[in-house]
């Protein structure tokens, strides 16, 4: 049966992460508290708005209200990468070679790994910031669609066009697929190599949470009663086949997912604070986390993939142990 070690926070949890298998919690004060031989703090911005993990580093990347970016470690260090005077930098991401990029106002910025700072500018507000997981390129959630950037040239970017307000962003991890959250009740995709349209629509509610799973051959996403995992097996995706719906709750939304680094598995949380994990395979579910405080809102395995981490709105975290 599974363990719960609970900690309990006072405010709103953006990101629960593992640094060094050790467990992070970043606040929405800008207070990253840390479950490290006893509870420990460090301040990052002051007043957060987006985090990110950035695995290939093992740190923790935050953005906020100050127009500051820092990266945290595992060992309680806090670094301060880039800095956007006094705009609020609402999206942050990492990428090859040490870049990280974030967002503010209608600018795109990616810093790299020598401190040197490209500025991409655009009509509309730039609504979140993903790196392309093979060489240098950017993906831009913006109004009426989605815009690729390679920061290191001087080309013209890739213009993606669908309407509406797209909100968020992520590259399937073998680079062949865009997909982006949207203001309305959907997902919307495009296959890069021909720009191919990938439709994901008929959530009752806005999509806040995805997550491929280990090879990218699926997409699970929050929004629904259940959670929405898409096929990305063949070459047009989704296309003309419908989703899992796994872990299907009648009275209560999905509001973040977590799939398993190496398994077709995924981590569910919930509005009420329950987690659960489900198969694709034969949709079996395990109950994780009794209902608590507070929707969940972010949740990452861990490298030995027999912990959890999770957060809520509530500050209502912890680490669940799946062996017990």
């Amino acid at each position: 049966m599974p363990t719960v070690a609970p900690l309990d926070l006072d405010g709103h949890c953006l990101a629960a992460v593992f640094l060094n298998n050790v467990p992070h919690f970043a606040l929405a004060d800008g207070v990253v508290h840390r479950l490290d031989h006893g509870h420990k703090t460090e301040q990052a911005n002051d007043g957060l708005l987006a985090a990110f993990h950035d695995a290939a580093n093992d740190r923790l990347l935050t953005a906020g209200e100050d127009g500051k970016v820092f990266a945290v470690k595992n060992d309680g260090t806090v670094e301060q990468l880039a800095e956007a005077g006094r705009k609020w930098i609402t999206s942050v991401s990492a990428g090859p070679q040490g870049a990280i990029a974030y967002a503010s106002g209608k600018t795109a910025y990616v810093r790299f790994a020598d401190g040197k700072v490209k500025e991409l500018s655009h009509p509309r507000s730039v609504e979140a910031v993903a790196f392309a997981p093979k060489g240098m390129r950017i993906g831009v959630a913006r109004y009426n669609g989605a815009t690729l950037h390679f920061p290191a040239a001087d080309g013209k970017p890739v213009e993606l066009e669908w309407a509406g307000a797209h909100t968020g962003i992520a590259f399937s991890p073998d680079g062949n697929f865009l997909v982006t959250t949207m203001q309305e009740n959907a997902l919307h995709g495009w296959k890069l190599a021909d720009g191919k349209h990938m439709r994901m629509s008929g959530y009752p509610a806005k999509v806040k949470s995805l997550s491929w799973a280990a090879k990218g051959k699926w997409l699970a996403s929050s929004g629904a009663p259940a959670a929405i995992v898409w096929p990305f097996q063949a070459k047009d995706g989704p296309m003309g086949k419908a989703p899992l719906e796994l872990g299907t709750r009648g009275n209560t939304m999905v509001t973040c997912v977590a799939c398993h680094p190496s398994q077709d598995v995924v981590a569910i949380g919930y509005e009420d604070g329950m987690v659960i994990a489900a198969r694709f395979t034969d949709t079996k579910e395990v109950l994780l986390r009794r209902p608590g405080k507070g929707a969940i809102t972010s949740m990452m395995w861990d490298r030995e993939e027999r912990r959890i981490v999770f957060g809520s709105a509530a500050g209502d975290c912890g680490v669940i142990d799946i062996a017990g």
